[in-house]
């Protein structure tokens, strides 16, 4: 009996070493946990320092220049005397050049990722991934260029217009830079839908169109809608590329085929000439605060709409 008891307990140096062994991975699962809440709270403070940083910069402006004469200004004149700080034509410039973006963007963006998860072969489905991530990397001022050298010639002789840096083009160029955006994200939430609401609807006869279609698709709506609220984010916030092929024509916008001048386009003009605390400056430091708050509610638009997909799938 006494050889059965000291075989059935443990030595204590079994003990220690499994509890030696069991300590290690919690104390490194803690330390891994903090670390991950450290930086999620440093970008927290982070974006309220930005945030703080605009608002301080722009409060000044507001004593002077009623808000509502700056919202609904029609005249950017920073430079005359009085200066003239009118915000309306940059909004709706900007609004127009994303708006046609995202009119070019979603249908191409989402119809190559249900292509790309649904229809193509397995054997060249990681190129076509690897294709889009490609074009994500093309630098926005290579963009630019591209659009101004080749774009902008061709609606001009298209429309038969005095110049071709236009709406149009700005809005042409943005979509190829918005689609690998829409394109990727759209695509991992197709590939999220598990696989028995596919083989269950054909199971159920449906073909597969109709599978794609009316399954798959409505299933991933939320991460679909998540992705164009990004590629939409990504348009509005875009500099490079609309400073160089929308005209810069600080004018109410009344077609796409006119010059314009977006928000992001102003701020990357006019800083390096603005005094720095005068009332030109100030302005500018408005024109961010006011893209900061579009491209935050952007994002947690998309980001309710990613987690409520993963609520509903759990």
């Amino acid at each position: 009996m006494e050889t059965a008891t000291q075989q059935r307990e443990p030595s204590p140096s079994s003990e220690s070493k499994s509890l030696v062994s069991g300590k290690r991975p919690r104390l490194s699962d803690l330390i891994f946990d903090n670390i991950i809440k450290l930086l999620g709270y440093t970008s927290i403070v982070f974006v309220i320092l930005i945030f703080v940083f605009l608002l301080k910069e722009s409060l000044p402006l507001f004593k002077t220049y009623p808000l509502k004469k700056l919202l609904l200004g029609t005249s950017w004149y920073p430079t005359m005397d009085p200066p003239e700080f009118g915000l309306a034509p940059l909004i709706l410039g900007s609004l127009l050049v994303t708006a046609g973006a995202v009119v070019i963007a979603l249908p191409l963006g989402i119809g190559a990722a249900v292509y790309i998860s649904e229809v193509a072969p397995s054997s060249i489905k990681d190129i076509l991934k690897s294709l889009v991530e490609l074009l994500a990397a093309i630098p926005s001022v290579v963009m630019g260029f591209v659009g101004m050298i080749v774009l902008a010639p061709w609606i001009k002789e298209i429309f038969d217009l005095p110049t071709g840096l236009t709406a149009l083009a700005g809005s042409i160029t943005l979509a190829f830079m918005a689609v690998p955006t829409v394109t990727s994200i759209a695509e991992d939430a197709l590939a999220a839908v598990p696989t028995a609401y596919r083989t269950g609807s054909l199971a159920l006869g449906a073909t597969k169109w109709q599978t794609i279609s009316q399954v798959v698709v409505p299933a991933a709506r939320s991460g679909i809608v998540a992705a164009s609220m990004l590629g939409v984010g990504r348009a509005i916030g875009e500099t490079m590329t609309v400073l160089m092929v929308t005209g810069n024509a600080a004018l109410i916008p009344r077609s796409f085929l006119q010059p314009v001048r977006t928000m992001t386009a102003t701020i990357a003009a006019e800083m390096g000439e603005t005094v720095q605390g005068g009332e030109h400056y100030q302005a500018l430091f408005v024109i961010g605060l006011l893209l900061f708050i579009i491209t935050f509610i952007i994002n947690l638009v998309a980001d309710l709409s990613l987690h409520r997909g993963r609520r509903q799938r759990g």
